[in-house]
């Protein structure tokens, strides 16, 4: 994956910048991998994270974004930090708020997570990535990573049918940038 994630580090770098920065979203399927590929690179470009995890809950699959959009994406394309409420994960089948955390601008910021590359988000990205794998092995990553939990099953199986839902009306995958697949 290092040839890969250098090739997507030079096709951001060559993106001219959007109101000064360059804003990456790497979007796809919860438990496709997408973190895997944030991380190096995040490295490679120098670029803080900022995870939707911070803003998702299993109660609101999509009804984070406003919150997202005026606390993270708006302020860092008016050149301003972001400062945001993270998701509480303490209350993991709940929706609560947290922590306060501030991700100062810099030239270059990846967002991650499920949805982040939303249709709202047009225009205001310099480059997108879909990150993908076979449903099975979604669910099995995801199942390993929350197996502690309570009818995880159950919530893991209701969310990747409305994450299907969603990037179907969205059309967010025919959008990206480059498409990952993580799968055999």
């Amino acid at each position: 994956m290092s040839d890969r994630v250098a090739a997507i580090a030079a096709a951001v770098t060559s993106r001219e910048p959007i109101n000064g920065i360059r804003i990456v979203g790497i979007d796809g399927p919860s438990g496709s991998g997408k973190s895997h590929l944030a991380r190096p690179l995040g490295e490679l470009l120098s670029a803080p994270i900022i995870e939707i995890d911070d803003f998702a809950s299993w109660e609101s699959f999509a009804g984070w974004w406003p919150r997202f959009d005026a606390q993270v994406l708006t302020p860092l394309l008016a050149g301003e930090d972001a400062v945001y409420q993270a998701r509480d994960w303490n209350d993991w089948y709940g929706s609560s708020l947290g922590e306060w955390k501030r991700q100062p601008w810099a030239p270059a910021i990846i967002i991650e997570g499920v949805t982040c590359t939303r249709r709202e988000t047009v225009g205001r990205l310099a480059y997108a990535a879909w990150v993908e794998a076979p449903a099975s092995l979604r669910l099995a990553r995801g199942l390993e990573r929350d197996r502690a939990f309570a009818g995880a099953d159950r919530l893991w199986r209701r969310w990747m049918t409305e994450e299907e839902r969603f990037f179907a009306a969205d059309g967010t995958r025919e959008r990206a940038d480059i498409i990952v697949g993580t799968g055999p």
